[in-house]
């Protein structure tokens, strides 16, 4: 039997659209806790605060899954929260550490010489130079939305340049500075995170986020354009 629209009911006026919202947590939680966690390791042997060369090794299996893999996949679950910045630095941070893990295991079976502190590595040099330029960008975008944000993304981008001219001239002095920036660009990953799990698990602002007046301003749910309804961005 062919269906029959209710020809009273469509014109009586009565029907209501409704609009089903599905809740989604700030990916940016676990993003920015990969993205300090695995930064943090590998800069704080940059910096010469323990290890030698061969700690790589052992750090390249953690950065990938963690660094790597986990910020990878917040950045894409970002991209379903409609926020593109973060949808982009975690995807693209997520993608860095996942190709430092498959260096790391060129390095484990023999195809390519472990760097020496010292030596130049432009290979590597040219990676920073890619995630620089990207995270610079991210950064003055993120000046819209968090201070805190921005902050992470200057001191990466400041200590990917400074870990790109390093690893291009072999002067080790430079790649130290990159490591001390990227720690403290951890540190400060490792506060938005706490204060993005604080904040949604107490319902109000625990620790500050330093929000831009045009994030304050935004309405919780944005109509935005044929998607009413719709939630825009990470609370």
């Amino acid at each position: 039997m062919a269906y029959q629209p209710n020809n009273e009911a469509i014109t009586s006026g009565t029907e209501r659209t409704r609009v089903f919202l599905q809740p989604i947590a700030a990916p940016s939680i676990l993003g920015l806790y990969g993205l300090a966690g695995a930064t943090f390791m590998v800069a704080a042997r940059m910096a010469h605060w323990y290890g030698d060369a061969a700690t790589y090794l052992t750090l390249v299996p953690f950065a990938a899954l963690f660094g790597g893999l986990a910020q990878f996949l917040a950045g894409m679950w970002a991209f379903k929260a409609r926020d593109g910045i973060a949808t982009a630095m975690h995807g693209m941070w997520g993608a860095f550490w996942m190709a430092f893990g498959g260096l790391g295991l060129i390095w484990a079976i023999g195809r390519l010489p472990v760097p020496m502190n010292g030596a130049a590595f432009p290979g590597l040099g040219f990676w920073f130079i890619v995630v620089a330029a990207i995270t610079w960008v991210g950064a003055a975008a993120a000046m819209a939305e968090s201070k805190v944000f921005a902050a992470v993304l200057i001191f990466f981008a400041a200590g990917a340049t400074a870990g790109a001219v390093g690893t291009l001239t072999g002067v080790e002095a430079i790649n130290i500075l990159a490591g001390w920036l990227l720690i403290i660009g951890s540190i400060i990953a490792w506060y938005n995170a706490s204060a993005l799990m604080l904040n949604e698990a107490f319902g109000r602002e625990v620790w500050s986020l330093g929000r831009a007046d045009r994030a304050r301003a935004m309405p919780p749910i944005s109509t935005g354009a044929g998607e009413p309804g719709v939630i825009h961005g990470q609370a």
